[in-house]
C-alpha cells in the first residue's frame, strides 16, 4: 500500500488534472489541492464525482501570483506538487501568444520560486519526499519522418508559440533542479483523449459536429499523425511517476496508438454509425469536410514509452478502439457536460488562422 501523500494539483479544473483528480482521489490513499484560475478550459463540473470528498479541497488561484501559491503551499503543506497548469490549445497559441507566454513561462517561474521557498524551508525528512513534478508535451521535439520516435534523448526542437513555451517551463524546472537542488521529475505526454475533455480539441469536436450533423473539417488532406493517449491511463502514469520516478528523470507518456488525423475521424464516425445512427440510415463520413491546414502544423509526433514501462511498470490499459468507444458513448450520456460550453464560451469555433 502506497503511503498517503498529500499533493497540490495546479490547473486540476482542467482536461488532464481533472482527470488525475478524479483517480487520485477515486483510486489511491492521497489527498489534494486542487489549485486552478478557472480561465476558459477550467470547468468545476469535471470535479463533481469526487468535489465532496473530505480528501478533497479547492484553491482558485493564478499560479503567476507567487504570492497565493507560496501561502498555499505554506498551509497545505504539500509532499507532491504536480504541476499541470498550462495554456494548451496549439490554434489559440498562434492567435494570443501573449497568454502562453505568460501561463506557461512565467507562471511555470512564479511555481518554481514559490516551491524552491517552501522546499527549503522544510526539515530533512520532509525535504527527501517532496517532489515538483512537470507535466509537459510531445510537442517540444517539434516533428518526425515518416519513422522513428520521440525518446527522453530526442532534442528540443518546438515550432508552435504554444510548445515553444512548453519547452521553456521544461527548460526552467531543469534548470532549477541543476542551480538549486530542487527535486524534480518531468514528464512530457501524447496527445490525450477521453471524457471531459474541452470540445475544441479534435476528438471532442468531431463528436459534437458529427452529432449536430454539422461539417466535420479535417485539416490539410488529414495525413497528420499523432501518438493516442486515453487520458485516464495518463492519470495512471502521472501517479505512478511521482510516487516511484527517480528525481531529475524525465519519463515520455505515450499509447502506442499512432493514427492519422482523417484515421481518427473515419473511426469516431464508425463509431457513431453504431453506437448512434443517422436517421437517414447513412454515415457520418459523409460529413468530413476539408480545411485549410494549420500554419506550422508537425507531420508526425510518435512515442516510445518503453522507459516507463520498463522502469516504473507502467502500460496503458485501453487501446484506441476501446478508448475511443468509451469516449463517445460519454459524450452521448454526458451533453450537460458539454452542451454550455459550445452554447456560452463558442469551444467548436476555429482558432488560429491568423498565422
Amino acid at each position: 500500500m502506497t503511503e498517503p501523500l498529500r499533493i497540490l494539483v495546479t490547473g486540476g479544473a482542467g482536461f488532464i488534472g481533472s482527470a488525475l483528480v478524479r483517480h487520485l482521489i477515486r483510486d489511491t490513499p492521497h489527498s489534494v489541492l486542487n489549485v486552478d484560475k478557472l480561465t476558459y478550459a477550467g470547468n468545476l463540473a469535471s470535479l463533481e464525482p469526487i468535489a465532496n470528498s473530505p480528501k478533497y479541497q479547492f484553491l482558485k488561484a493564478d499560479i503567476c501570483d507567487q504570492a497565493a501559491i507560496s501561502a498555499a503551499m505554506a498551509e497545505y503543506q504539500p509532499d507532491v506538487v504536480t504541476h499541470l497548469a498550462a495554456e494548451s490549445h496549439v490554434d489559440r497559441s498562434i492567435d494570443g501568444p501573449a497568454a502562453f507566454i505568460e501561463t506557461n513561462i512565467v507562471g511555470t517561474f512564479s511555481m518554481l520560486q514559490a516551491a524552491l521557498i517552501y522546499w527549503r524551508g522544510l526539515d530533512d525528512e520532509a525535504k527527501a519526499k517532496f517532489r515538483f513534478h512537470h507535466i509537459s508535451t510531445d510537442e517540444v521535439f517539434g516533428t518526425l519522418g515518416d519513422e522513428g520516435f520521440f525518446t527522453e534523448e530526442t532534442p528540443y526542437d518546438p515550432h508552435s508559440p504554444y510548445s515553444a513555451s512548453k519547452a521553456s517551463s521544461d527548460h526552467l524546472v531543469r534548470a532549477w533542479h541543476d542551480t538549486y537542488g530542487l527535486p524534480v521529475i518531468v514528464t512530457n505526454c501524447s496527445n490525450n483523449y477521453g471524457p471531459y475533455h474541452f470540445p475544441e480539441k479534435l476528438i471532442p469536436l468531431m463528436i459534437i459536429k458529427a452529432l449536430g450533423g454539422e461539417g466535420l473539417p479535417v485539416y490539410g488532406k488529414g495525413a497528420n499523425v499523432r501518438d493516442w493517449l486515453f487520458v485516464e491511463d495518463h492519470a495512471r502514469a502521472l501517479t505512478c511517476v511521482f510516487e516511484s520516478g527517480a528525481i531529475g528523470e524525465s519519463y515520455i507518456i505515450g499509447g502506442r496508438a499512432e493514427k492519422t488525423n482523417l484515421e481518427v475521424v473515419h473511426r469516431i464516425c464508425e463509431t457513431l454509425d453504431t453506437v448512434r445512427p443517422r436517421t437517414d440510415g447513412k454515415s457520418y463520413k459523409e460529413q468530413i469536410t476539408y480545411v485549410a491546414d494549420r500554419p506550422g502544423h508537425d507531420a508526425r509526433y510518435a512515442i516510445d514509452p518503453s522507459k516507463l514501462e520498463r522502469e516504473l511498470g507502467w502500460t496503458a490499459q485501453e487501446s484506441f478502439d476501446s478508448g475511443i468507444e468509451a469516449t463517445i458513448r460519454w459524450y452521448l450520456d454526458n451533453e450537460s457536460w458539454w452542451r454550455p460550453l459550445v452554447q456560452e464560451k463558442g469551444a467548436t469555433q476555429r482558432a488560429g488562422l491568423k498565422g
